[in-house]
């Protein structure tokens, strides 16, 4: 054999040496991968306590990459949080109100949704007619959750939130006021405790608004009657023109007509 021959047949033996040294290297490393994640994982099935703080770990990792992809917060729930229903969804009856409410009144047809679905769900459970819960409401605030009377009476219901502090006591508090379904709920607790101790429903609605021992409601009584009647001309498929709502002024600004101030001895809404 010559030089040459051995030369390349000593290259050829190198070669395969380092070959084989890297396929057994290679060989035991993924030996020791596998043998890793079969600890791991057998670890992770017998301590749920770390599998949770890993995924919780990675779903925070991936948010934090998401977020400053898109430049604001992400949170998936939110919408949990949004008082509101697809008015396609109601009963044919209910969206009717829905959208004719939210024609007069203004407002989104979702939230009005979401609180038309709400009054009829709870004036089922108080034998209260949900159309005039709806009428007092719009009466009242004009469905605007954040609505305060210069008495301190608040949110959709314009409930005396200090009075009933009690009552938001089942919710959380008396920043609950500010929630519509529990406004809503608070509210319609009240003018059924006004309605049974009046013993009439125009009775009651003068106990709600603070007038019952003033004997003038400021004509209270009559728009919400008159807004109920309507209502239940919408519900019953009638077609009523939905005229805008009654404005006063207040310096510059518009706003929906509200009830006459409460005088605060006088009703059981305080």
């Amino acid at each position: 054999m010559t030089a040459l021959g051995k030369m390349a047949q000593g290259l050829r033996c190198f070669a395969s040496d380092i070959a084989q040294g890297f396929f057994e290297i290679t060989h035991n490393g993924f030996a020791l991968v596998g043998l890793a994640t079969v600890c791991c994982a057998l670890t992770v099935a017998a301590r749920p306590d770390l599998r949770e703080a890993g995924e919780v770990k990675l779903r925070s990792w991936l948010q934090a990459r998401q977020e400053a992809a898109v430049g604001m917060p992400i949170e998936l729930d939110a919408i949990d949080r949004a008082t509101a229903a697809d008015p396609h969804e109601l009963p044919k009856q209910q969206a009717a109100l829905a959208y004719w409410l939210s024609k007069k009144y203004r407002v989104a047809p979702e939230p009005v949704s979401a609180l038309v679905a709400e009054a009829f769900d709870i004036g089922e459970r108080n034998k209260l007619d949900p159309t005039l819960i709806l009428a007092v409401m719009a009466i009242e605030s004009g469905f605007n959750p954040f609505a305060q009377s210069s008495v301190g009476a608040q949110g959709l219901m314009q409930v005396m939130t200090g009075v009933h502090q009690q009552k938001y006591e089942h919710f959380g508090g008396k920043l609950a006021a500010f929630d519509p379904l529990t406004n809503l709920r608070v509210g319609v607790k009240v003018l059924q405790e006004c309605i049974q101790r009046a013993g009439s429903l125009e009775a009651g609605l003068r106990f709600y608004v603070g007038a019952a021992n003033t004997g003038d409601d400021g004509g209270y009584a009559v728009k919400v009657m008159a807004e109920h009647a309507r209502l239940k001309l919408v519900a019953a498929g009638r077609t009523v023109p939905p005229a805008a709502a009654p404005v006063i002024r207040t310096g510059m600004a518009a706003q929906p007509e509200a009830a006459p101030q409460r005088e605060e001895v006088a009703s059981l809404a305080y």
